[in-house]
Protein backbone atom coordinates (compact mmCIF):
# COMPACT_ATOMS: atom_id res chain seq x y z
CA UNK A 1 0.00 0.00 0.00
CA UNK A 2 1.25 3.45 -0.94
CA UNK A 3 0.16 6.61 0.79
CA UNK A 4 -2.58 8.37 -1.24
CA UNK A 5 -0.91 11.80 -0.85
CA UNK A 6 2.30 10.35 -2.28
CA UNK A 7 0.49 8.85 -5.28
CA UNK A 8 -1.33 12.14 -5.90
CA UNK A 9 1.88 14.14 -5.54
CA UNK A 10 3.81 11.91 -7.97
CA UNK A 11 0.92 11.90 -10.45
CA UNK A 12 0.60 15.69 -10.25
CA UNK A 13 4.34 16.09 -10.72
CA UNK A 14 4.30 13.82 -13.76
CA UNK A 15 1.37 15.72 -15.28
CA UNK A 16 3.16 19.00 -14.61
CA UNK A 17 6.24 17.61 -16.36
CA UNK A 18 4.11 16.79 -19.41
CA UNK A 19 2.77 20.36 -19.39
CA UNK A 20 6.34 21.68 -19.31
CA UNK A 21 7.44 19.43 -22.19
CA UNK A 22 4.41 20.39 -24.27
CA UNK A 23 4.93 24.10 -23.60
CA UNK A 24 8.61 23.78 -24.51
CA UNK A 25 7.70 22.00 -27.75
CA UNK A 26 5.24 24.75 -28.68
CA UNK A 27 7.74 27.51 -27.93
CA UNK A 28 10.42 25.85 -30.04
CA UNK A 29 7.97 25.40 -32.89
CA UNK A 30 7.03 29.10 -32.73
CA UNK A 31 10.72 29.95 -33.17
CA UNK A 32 11.06 27.61 -36.15
CA UNK A 33 13.21 25.14 -34.24
CA UNK A 34 11.09 22.00 -34.08
CA UNK A 35 11.84 19.36 -31.46
CA UNK A 36 9.80 16.67 -33.21
CA UNK A 37 11.48 16.75 -36.63
CA UNK A 38 12.75 13.22 -36.12
CA UNK A 39 11.58 9.79 -37.19
CA UNK A 40 12.22 8.56 -33.65
CA UNK A 41 9.93 11.20 -32.14
CA UNK A 42 7.21 10.47 -34.67
CA UNK A 43 7.45 6.73 -33.99
CA UNK A 44 7.33 7.26 -30.24
CA UNK A 45 4.30 9.53 -30.61
CA UNK A 46 2.39 6.56 -32.04
CA UNK A 47 2.73 5.00 -28.58
CA UNK A 48 -0.48 6.81 -27.69
CA UNK A 49 -2.00 3.52 -28.90
CA UNK A 50 -0.77 1.95 -25.64
CA UNK A 51 -3.18 3.68 -23.29
CA UNK A 52 -3.87 3.15 -19.59
CA UNK A 53 -6.36 0.42 -20.44
CA UNK A 54 -3.67 -1.48 -22.33
CA UNK A 55 -1.91 -2.25 -19.06
CA UNK A 56 -5.06 -3.97 -17.81
CA UNK A 57 -6.45 -5.31 -21.09
CA UNK A 58 -3.25 -6.94 -22.30
CA UNK A 59 -2.61 -8.73 -19.02
CA UNK A 60 -6.24 -9.80 -18.73
CA UNK A 61 -6.29 -11.03 -22.31
CA UNK A 62 -3.04 -12.95 -21.83
CA UNK A 63 -4.31 -14.53 -18.61
CA UNK A 64 -7.54 -15.62 -20.29
CA UNK A 65 -6.34 -16.68 -23.73
CA UNK A 66 -2.57 -17.09 -23.44
CA UNK A 67 -0.55 -16.40 -26.58
CA UNK A 68 -3.70 -15.37 -28.44
CA UNK A 69 -3.28 -11.88 -26.96
CA UNK A 70 -0.42 -11.32 -29.42
CA UNK A 71 -2.70 -10.35 -32.38
CA UNK A 72 -3.69 -7.24 -30.39
CA UNK A 73 -0.21 -5.91 -31.17
CA UNK A 74 0.72 -7.92 -34.27
CA UNK A 75 -2.26 -6.44 -36.14
CA UNK A 76 -1.19 -2.80 -35.77
CA UNK A 77 2.45 -3.73 -36.37
CA UNK A 78 1.60 -5.40 -39.68
CA UNK A 79 -0.72 -2.54 -40.63
CA UNK A 80 2.10 -0.04 -40.12
CA UNK A 81 4.14 -1.75 -42.83
CA UNK A 82 1.81 -0.12 -45.37
CA UNK A 83 0.58 2.75 -43.21
CA UNK A 84 3.21 5.15 -44.52
CA UNK A 85 1.58 4.95 -47.97
CA UNK A 86 -1.89 5.61 -46.62
CA UNK A 87 -0.84 8.27 -44.10
CA UNK A 88 1.24 10.13 -46.68
CA UNK A 89 -1.73 10.31 -49.04
CA UNK A 90 -4.05 11.44 -46.23
CA UNK A 91 -1.61 14.18 -45.20
CA UNK A 92 -1.30 15.38 -48.78
CA UNK A 93 -5.09 15.59 -49.15
CA UNK A 94 -5.49 17.29 -45.75
CA UNK A 95 -2.92 19.94 -46.63
CA UNK A 96 -4.40 20.56 -50.07
CA UNK A 97 -7.97 21.01 -48.84
CA UNK A 98 -7.07 22.39 -45.39
CA UNK A 99 -8.79 19.53 -43.58
CA UNK A 100 -8.44 19.27 -39.79
CA UNK A 101 -10.86 16.48 -38.77
CA UNK A 102 -11.65 12.94 -39.86
CA UNK A 103 -15.25 14.01 -40.47
CA UNK A 104 -14.16 16.68 -42.95
CA UNK A 105 -11.76 14.23 -44.57
CA UNK A 106 -14.47 11.64 -45.25
CA UNK A 107 -16.99 14.28 -46.31
CA UNK A 108 -14.48 15.76 -48.78
CA UNK A 109 -14.33 12.41 -50.56
CA UNK A 110 -18.10 12.56 -51.19
CA UNK A 111 -18.74 16.04 -52.48
CA UNK A 112 -18.07 17.87 -49.21
CA UNK A 113 -21.39 16.71 -47.80
CA UNK A 114 -22.22 18.50 -44.56
CA UNK A 115 -24.75 15.82 -43.66
CA UNK A 116 -22.11 13.11 -44.02
CA UNK A 117 -19.64 15.15 -41.95
CA UNK A 118 -22.23 15.54 -39.18
CA UNK A 119 -23.02 11.80 -39.31
CA UNK A 120 -19.33 10.87 -39.07
CA UNK A 121 -18.90 13.25 -36.13
CA UNK A 122 -21.88 11.69 -34.35
CA UNK A 123 -20.61 8.16 -34.92
CA UNK A 124 -17.13 9.18 -33.73
CA UNK A 125 -18.49 10.70 -30.52
CA UNK A 126 -20.67 7.67 -29.80
CA UNK A 127 -17.75 5.35 -30.45
CA UNK A 128 -15.10 7.24 -28.50
CA UNK A 129 -17.03 8.07 -25.32
CA UNK A 130 -17.08 4.46 -24.01
CA UNK A 131 -13.39 4.14 -24.85
CA UNK A 132 -12.53 7.29 -22.94
CA UNK A 133 -14.64 6.00 -20.05
CA UNK A 134 -12.52 2.82 -20.04
CA UNK A 135 -9.36 4.93 -19.90
CA UNK A 136 -10.63 6.87 -16.91
CA UNK A 137 -11.81 3.64 -15.28
CA UNK A 138 -8.31 2.21 -15.73
CA UNK A 139 -6.74 5.29 -14.13
CA UNK A 140 -9.17 5.05 -11.23
CA UNK A 141 -8.56 1.31 -10.80
CA UNK A 142 -4.80 1.87 -10.88
CA UNK A 143 -5.08 4.52 -8.17
CA UNK A 144 -7.12 2.22 -5.93
CA UNK A 145 -4.70 -0.67 -6.48
CA UNK A 146 -1.78 1.49 -5.42
CA UNK A 147 -3.45 3.03 -2.37
CA UNK A 148 -5.52 0.11 -1.06
CA UNK A 149 -3.87 -2.68 0.91
CA UNK A 150 -4.30 -6.29 -0.31
CA UNK A 151 -6.79 -7.03 2.45
CA UNK A 152 -8.51 -3.66 2.43
CA UNK A 153 -12.33 -3.85 2.23
CA UNK A 154 -14.08 -2.46 -0.81
CA UNK A 155 -14.61 1.23 -0.29
CA UNK A 156 -17.94 2.87 -0.87
CA UNK A 157 -18.33 4.90 -4.02
CA UNK A 158 -17.31 8.47 -3.16
CA UNK A 159 -19.39 11.50 -4.01
CA UNK A 160 -18.83 12.69 -7.57
CA UNK A 161 -17.04 15.82 -6.40
CA UNK A 162 -14.61 13.69 -4.35
CA UNK A 163 -13.89 11.17 -7.10
CA UNK A 164 -10.26 11.46 -8.18
CA UNK A 165 -11.16 10.27 -11.69
CA UNK A 166 -13.15 13.47 -12.21
CA UNK A 167 -10.07 15.59 -11.54
CA UNK A 168 -7.98 13.38 -13.83
CA UNK A 169 -10.53 13.92 -16.60
CA UNK A 170 -10.52 17.68 -16.02
CA UNK A 171 -6.72 17.78 -16.08
CA UNK A 172 -6.58 15.80 -19.32
CA UNK A 173 -9.25 18.01 -20.87
CA UNK A 174 -7.28 21.13 -19.89
CA UNK A 175 -4.09 19.62 -21.35
CA UNK A 176 -5.87 18.84 -24.64
CA UNK A 177 -7.40 22.31 -24.90
CA UNK A 178 -4.07 24.01 -24.19
CA UNK A 179 -1.90 22.01 -26.55
CA UNK A 180 -4.25 20.29 -28.99
CA UNK A 181 -7.22 22.46 -29.93
CA UNK A 182 -6.13 26.07 -29.53
CA UNK A 183 -5.71 26.48 -33.28
CA UNK A 184 -7.75 24.80 -36.01
CA UNK A 185 -5.31 25.14 -38.85
CA UNK A 186 -4.39 22.46 -41.35
CA UNK A 187 -0.76 23.55 -41.02
CA UNK A 188 -0.81 23.29 -37.21
CA UNK A 189 1.26 20.32 -36.06
CA UNK A 190 0.54 20.46 -32.32
CA UNK A 191 4.22 19.91 -31.66
CA UNK A 192 3.87 20.30 -27.91
CA UNK A 193 1.28 17.53 -27.79
CA UNK A 194 3.42 15.24 -29.97
CA UNK A 195 6.49 15.87 -27.81
CA UNK A 196 4.55 15.06 -24.62
CA UNK A 197 3.15 11.83 -26.10
CA UNK A 198 6.63 10.80 -27.28
CA UNK A 199 8.01 11.36 -23.78
CA UNK A 200 5.15 9.31 -22.35
CA UNK A 201 6.05 6.49 -24.71
CA UNK A 202 9.61 6.46 -23.37
CA UNK A 203 8.23 6.22 -19.83
CA UNK A 204 5.92 3.37 -20.87
CA UNK A 205 8.76 1.46 -22.54
CA UNK A 206 10.96 1.80 -19.48
CA UNK A 207 8.09 0.70 -17.21
CA UNK A 208 7.25 -2.34 -19.36
CA UNK A 209 10.89 -3.41 -19.62
CA UNK A 210 11.50 -2.88 -15.89
CA UNK A 211 8.45 -4.91 -14.86
CA UNK A 212 9.23 -7.63 -17.40
CA UNK A 213 12.83 -7.89 -16.22
CA UNK A 214 11.78 -7.97 -12.57
CA UNK A 215 9.26 -10.76 -13.15
CA UNK A 216 11.54 -12.77 -15.45
CA UNK A 217 14.78 -12.58 -13.50
CA UNK A 218 13.65 -11.29 -10.11
CA UNK A 219 10.69 -13.52 -9.31
CA UNK A 220 11.79 -16.37 -11.57
CA UNK A 221 15.02 -17.71 -13.03
CA UNK A 222 14.52 -16.65 -16.64
CA UNK A 223 12.05 -17.48 -19.40
CA UNK A 224 12.85 -21.20 -19.32
CA UNK A 225 11.93 -21.32 -15.64
CA UNK A 226 8.64 -19.49 -16.24
CA UNK A 227 7.77 -21.80 -19.13
CA UNK A 228 8.59 -24.94 -17.11
CA UNK A 229 6.57 -23.77 -14.10
CA UNK A 230 3.58 -22.91 -16.29
CA UNK A 231 3.65 -26.31 -18.00
CA UNK A 232 3.52 -27.95 -14.57
CA UNK A 233 -0.09 -26.73 -14.17
CA UNK A 234 -2.63 -28.42 -16.49
CA UNK A 235 -4.89 -25.37 -16.48
CA UNK A 236 -2.05 -23.24 -17.87
CA UNK A 237 -0.82 -25.58 -20.60
CA UNK A 238 -3.54 -24.56 -23.05
CA UNK A 239 -2.47 -20.92 -22.70
CA UNK A 240 0.95 -21.77 -24.11
CA UNK A 241 -0.30 -23.28 -27.37
CA UNK A 242 -1.99 -21.68 -30.35
CA UNK A 243 -4.23 -24.71 -30.67
CA UNK A 244 -5.70 -24.26 -27.19
CA UNK A 245 -6.33 -27.35 -25.05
Amino acid sequence: MISPPLVIAVSSGYLLLLFVIAAYGDRRAARGRSVIASGWIYALSLGVYCSAWTYFGSIGRAAASGVWFLPIYLGPMLAMLLAWLVVRKMIRIAQTYRITTIADFIASRYGKSRLLAALVTLITVIGIVPYIALQLKAVSAGYHLLTAGPAAPAAATPAWWRDGTLFVALALAAFTMMFGTRHLDSAERHEGMVAAVAFESVVKLIAFIAVGAFVTWGLFDGMADIWARARAFPELRSLLRLGGA
